[in-house]
């Protein structure tokens, strides 16, 4: 089933050489091993790295795999808690391109901020910023996978699994729901994380919503930090010029 594509969706493409969306798992011992597709919450830090406002939360929709997944083994050299480096073997994917389809939303948990929703004001930013290839740096997973992003239209051109039907790929990390982010009332002042068993649907990760999340785990209170004029940390309207005042539907 195609999902719903929303009046303020942006559409982008993201490669990179390396990527790393670490397994949970394999994180104790100190290698690390990426999963085979990208998780919720890595795409949504690249979202966050391409424009961010606390004024709104994306919501990745979709995710096309455009290349073949193919993993590479680095030895690596990281610190030590108590001092020094260490050996490890850590996991990465290999030369990864995706197409990415996502929308934003207003954060109803910041009242404060509601004199900042300018919805084409957001909408058109955010396009630039894509155009322009983000505001901060990109990063695939982790600091070391610098990625890319470029404008794009999602369903175009040939993806290696465009005729695989469906795949699944058992348990995985979705993301974490911050106390500002929540929607259900049993989340609200909680640091949340959250797992699903995500399928990709002839290359296509079709991703639920943070909410519809089953699995996830409270890992502990999380208060929220106020943004506003009051505190001299948020300047809204007054930040950009430009975009028609509009609602979300």
């Amino acid at each position: 089933m195609q999902k719903e594509v929303y009046r303020n969706t942006v559409e982008f493409a993201v490669r990179g050489r390396y990527a790393l969306f670490s397994d949970i798992l394999t994180r104790a011992g100190g290698e690390k091993s990426s999963y085979p597709l990208p998780t919720y919450e890595a795409l949504k830090g690249i979202l966050h790295s391409i424009y961010w406002k606390p004024t709104i939360i994306w919501v990745v929709d979709s995710a096309r795999i455009m290349n073949p997944i193919r993993t590479a083994r680095k030895g690596i050299r990281p610190i030590r808690y108590g001092g020094g480096n260490d050996l490890a073997y850590y996991t990465y994917l290999e030369d990864v391109y995706y197409q990415v389809r996502a929308h934003f939303e207003w954060n109803m948990n910041r009242p404060e901020l509601e004199k900042d929703r300018n919805e084409n004001k957001h909408h058109n930013i955010a396009k630039r910023m894509i155009e322009r290839g983000g505001r901060r740096d990109i990063f695939l997973g982790t600091r070391e996978c610098q990625g890319y992003v470029e404008p794009c239209k999602f369903g175009e051109s040939a993806g290696a699994y465009d005729n695989c039907g469906s795949i699944p790929y058992g348990l995985m990390y979705h993301g974490i729901t911050y106390a500002d982010e929540a929607v259900k009332d049993e989340d609200k002042d909680m640091l949340t994380v959250r797992l699903w068993n995500p399928v990709l649907e002839n290359g296509v990760i079709d991703f639920i919503r943070p909410e519809e999340c089953t699995l996830k785990r409270h890992i502990r209170k999380m208060p929220i930090k106020p943004f506003g004029e009051l505190y001299d940390n948020f300047t809204g309207l007054d930040e950009f010029v430009g975009g028609d005042i509009g609602e979300l539907d």
